[in-house]
């Protein structure tokens, strides 16, 4: 039975190959010793029937098969996903082929590493048919497509292979890869080692900036936190005081805003490091009630705007998964600018990117304005090459020109986060592996701080 949404080539298969081959020998051989001229013109005559005889069994009589897919619509960066395969007959009455290998169409973007597959004949004379299943791995981001499922039938003699390509709509799997968050589920709220990375829960409790509640005295608190008005309304039953406390929390419905360079500035892998830290801050920032926005410059210019509540993450997510850098020119300074123009009220914004000390100049025009209204943190990657060749290791042998034109790049550069610093700026410079902690740390840190 054919399916009009499928597309049907014929191949040689392996046997019809190999009689090919002795057939062609025979020839040659047939060449030089007369007597062998009238076997091989037998053999040829004798074996054309079956040739054709097979492959016409295989075109009309055998069942095409049939092929629908299970996948998940949303996956995560690197980790693997099962997806089941439902094969079974068209057409019950047709025959099944000799051999069923299979090809599972799946995006560039994945790796499976287990096709062809072999299909067990047996099992596809169920009336349910089977369920292939394999693991699939995600390795990009991006939306995804699957293009169809192969099957190569084999004949009865194994002369001929039918490939058979299925494009039905149930074969029309499409979905989004995701970054991989399963971090953000460990905790509501993390604290993170710049250094390592590690990140670990802690308790929030003491004083902040925004007045909670009243509650009793624990041992421990701060004479500061006392409520005297409050102390001196309630007594014990034994008639002394009982002191009552003020309870703060920090301060919350405050915005965020993360600008992300999409550009030369950050490579394929610093970017997706940077990204993954957006998110998984976002997700703090709104356990804490702020508001949060996005945008990103360079390659790809996106706009999130603004919201609050945990659903906003999600609006985060699909505005931000298929973003990738590209070696196009990136210019801070223009993203800041656009940035102004959008804020409204006093935000605290993210700008990550690969500072160098061509930017001082074209950043000194805008950092004031910002400094006025907002709070701003740059965040800049290390450059491991660079600290390699300035620090070489006590056993190489390091060329001089280029371990002090590193030193002298390095020592640039932090001359100019100094001078930011100096003029109240917040700068922070790490490692593509612990961006995500470090962002944390410094979160947290200011949120307790009350800069914002």
């Amino acid at each position: 039975m054919k399916n009009p949404e499928s597309r049907i080539l014929l191949q040689p298969g392996k046997n019809l190959f190999i009689i090919s081959l002795f057939y062609l020998l025979l020839g040659c051989f047939a060449f030089f010793f007369e007597f062998l001229l009238l076997v091989w013109l037998l053999t040829g005559a004798g074996l054309i029937p079956f040739i054709f005889t097979d492959a016409v069994i295989l075109i009309l009589l055998n069942d095409r098969l049939q092929i629908t897919r299970e996948i998940p619509f949303s996956l995560a960066q690197g980790e693997g996903v099962q997806v089941k395969l439902f094969i079974s007959r068209a057409d019950k009455r047709s025959l099944l082929p000799s051999s069923v290998l299979l090809y599972d169409l799946y995006p560039d973007s994945m790796t499976a590493g287990i096709f062809p597959a072999k299909i067990d004949r047996k099992a596809l004379k169920s009336p349910n048919g089977l369920v292939f299943e394999y693991t699939l791995l995600p390795n990009y981001r991006g939306p995804w497509v699957f293009q169809g499922a192969e099957l190569l039938l084999g004949s009865l003699l194994r002369f001929w292979n039918l490939r058979v390509t299925h494009n039905s709509r149930e074969l029309a799997s499409r979905g989004r890869t995701y970054p991989n968050f399963k971090q953000i589920t460990r905790g509501t709220e993390l604290k993170a080692n710049p250094i390592t990375g590690e990140t670990r829960q802690i308790r929030k409790r003491g004083q902040g900036l925004e007045f909670e509640s009243l509650r009793d005295y624990q041992e421990g608190d701060s004479m500061r936190l006392i409520d005297w008005r409050a102390t001196s309304r309630g007594r014990r039953l034994d008639g002394r005081l009982k002191l009552i406390v003020r309870n703060y929390q920090e301060e919350q419905d405050q915005q965020v805003l993360f600008i992300i360079d999409s550009g030369y500035r950050l490579p394929d892998f610093q970017f997706d490091r940077a990204l993954d830290a957006m998110v998984l801050l976002s997700y703090v920032a709104l356990k804490h009630g702020d508001s949060v926005a996005a945008c990103s410059f360079g390659a790809c210019e996106r706009w999130i705007a603004p919201r609050k509540g945990l659903s906003a993450l999600t609006g985060l997510m699909n505005g931000l998964y298929d973003i990738h850098s590209a070696p196009v020119p990136s210019s801070p300074f223009s993203a800041l600018e656009n940035a102004l123009t959008r804020l409204h009220r006093r935000s605290f914004i993210v700008l990550i990117s690969n500072f160098r000390e061509e930017d001082a100049e074209s950043l000194a025009w805008i950092l004031p304005a910002i400094k006025r209204r907002h709070l701003l943190l740059l965040v800049s990657f290390r450059e491991a090459e660079a600290e390699a060749l300035a620090f070489p290791a006590a056993d190489s042998k390091p060329e001089i020109l280029e371990t002090a034109a590193a030193f002298s790049y390095l020592a640039s550069r932090r001359r100019l986060y100094r001078k930011w610093e100096q003029n109240g700026l917040l700068v922070l410079e790490t490692s593509p592996q612990h961006i995500s902690g470090a962002l944390i740390n410094k979160y947290l840190e200011i949120k307790k701080s009350g800069r914002l």
